[in-house]
Parts: structure tokens; C-alpha cells; sequence
């Protein structure tokens, strides 16, 4: 039987590792593949064996992939005991201000300076975010950087608080929202939000709020998991481009991924195909 350590060292086969530091923030960013900058924030708990799946299909789509480990361990599996202690750190530590609302929270200022730096290292027009679940509206808070183009929230989970006001939030503060909104106008920025129907984590009205606020530059792409779905997905599904992901012709969530690859590519590499 396999060693942790050794299922660990597996799932980082083809990654490079070097830290960033930003705005007083230091973190370890795994990297692969060349062509234009894709920014991939983790999930809770953290940079998965899931995550780097999702990563290495990303990388076969012709992107150079940066995924910050802002949480975890590199390449740790999915557990109860890792979860349990990545949401602890989340909700408790200054740089999420998980439970706050209309917040601007310092971790975004490192996304910022990390996909500027990204794109001045892969070139092309600019760079694609992806946010998943506690990363979701980080995706959106960094997209007031110029360099990014194009930024996906896939079940954006943050502020946790279930009050009618937090389910509204889009994880970003007033300002920032302004200033994704202005840019979007401009034809600067397009945005596109994913979730599972009838997924309590992500409400539906945090991605309806945002396609009210951004118009025709945001789009909403939403898989039925209700009763009787014809895909037998399950109404607790949530993360729809990693554990939720079937990898099946015809499948959902494949037709999802490919519609976000479509997207970032449209804006950061329009000349290629």
C-alpha cells in the first residue's frame, strides 16, 4: 500500500514549486504548462489531488496554470480532519474575513500582484482566474487587476454567514464589485458563474445578484441536481469542476469546463484557437 507522502508526491508529478510574496503575503505557487496565464484558486481544503486534475486538464487545453496554495498542504487528499482544520483557518485568519460582508480581504491583494506577475511572464493579452468554492469571490475581487481578463466563480461559497444579506454577497466588497462592474462596461472583463441547482453551499442568489450587477458580461451556467436529474447527480453536489466532475462525453460538467476554456481563451488569447 501506498504511503500519504508518496499519494502526494504522485499527484504533483509535472508541477514546478516556488513561493510568492505580496502586500506582506508569502505562499508556495505550483506551476505547468506554457501559453497564456490561467490563475486556478483551490477550494477548501486546499490544493487537492482534484484541484491538480482539474489543473492538468487545463494545462492539456494549451494554458500555462498557477494555482496558489493558499490553504493546506500541496497535494494532500481530501479529508474530514483536513477540511474541518482548512475551514478553521479560513473563518479565523484576518486574510479571509470568511464570515464578513462587503469586505475586501487582504488575501485578494496577493491574487492581484500574482496574476499581473503572470501575465507579464506568459504574455499574451492577459490572464484567466478561476475561484472555487471559499475562492469563488477572490476570483471576482482579483479581476480589478488590468491583466486579468476573464474570471470564473465556480460555487463561491464566501461570507459563510446564512443571513439573506450574506447569501447576496458576492465575496468582494462594494468597491471592488464597482470596479469589476466598470471594467465589464468597458468590455474590459467577462465573468462567469457556476453552481449545482440545488447546492446550500452557493446560493442562488449570489450568482443571480452578480448577472443583475454585470448585464451581458457575466454568464450563469447552472447544472440541475434536483430530484430525478437525468445525470443521477446528487442534491448536495457542489464542486463542479473537481470532485463533482464526471468525465463523461455529453456529461455537464464537461460541457461547463469546456464553456469556461472557451471563455478564457476568447479574451486572453483571441487570436489562437
Amino acid at each position: 500500500m501506498a504511503k500519504h507522502g508518496e499519494a502526494i508526491d504522485r499527484s504533483l508529478d509535472g508541477w514546478t514549486r516556488e513561493e510568492f510574496t505580496a502586500h506582506g503575503i508569502t505562499r508556495p505557487i505550483l506551476r505547468r504548462g506554457s501559453g497564456p496565464g490561467l490563475m486556478l484558486l483551490p477550494e477548501l481544503p486546499g490544493v487537492t489531488p482534484e484541484v491538480l486534475t482539474l489543473g492538468n486538464r487545463l494545462v492539456t487545453a494549451g494554458f500555462t496554470v498557477v494555482v496558489p496554495a493558499l490553504v493546506g498542504v500541496p497535494g494532500r487528499p481530501r479529508t474530514t480532519a483536513s477540511a474541518v482544520l482548512a475551514t478553521a483557518r479560513v473563518c479565523l485568519s484576518r486574510e479571509f474575513r470568511a464570515l464578513a460582508r462587503d469586505a475586501e480581504r487582504p488575501v485578494a491583494g496577493f491574487l492581484r500582484a500574482l496574476a499581473k506577475h503572470l501575465h507579464g511572464e506568459a504574455g499574451h493579452q492577459g490572464v484567466g482566474v478561476i475561484g472555487m468554492d471559499f475562492s469563488g469571490g477572490l476570483a471576482l475581487a482579483a479581476a480589478t487587476e488590468p491583466a486579468v481578463l476573464a474570471a470564473v466563480l465556480s460555487g463561491p461559497t464566501l461570507p459563510l454567514a446564512p443571513t439573506g444579506a450574506a447569501r447576496r454577497d458576492p465575496g468582494c466588497s462594494a468597491r471592488e464589485l464597482a470596479e469589476v462592474r466598470a471594467r465589464a462596461r468597458r468590455g474590459e472583463l467577462r465573468v462567469a458563474g457556476l453552481r449545482f441547482s440545488h447546492d446550500r453551499r452557493c446560493p442562488p442568489e449570489r450568482l443571480i445578484g452578480l448577472r443583475r450587477v454585470l448585464g451581458a458580461a457575466f454568464d450563469l451556467i447552472e447544472i440541475d441536481s434536483g430530484p430525478g436529474n437525468p445525470h443521477g447527480l446528487p442534491p448536495d453536489a457542489h464542486h463542479v469542476l473537481t470532485e463533482g466532475y464526471v468525465d463523461r462525453p455529453g456529461h455537464p460538467t464537461v460541457q461547463a469546463l469546456a464553456r469556461v476554456v472557451t471563455l478564457i481563451r476568447s479574451r486572453v488569447a483571441p487570436e489562437e484557437p
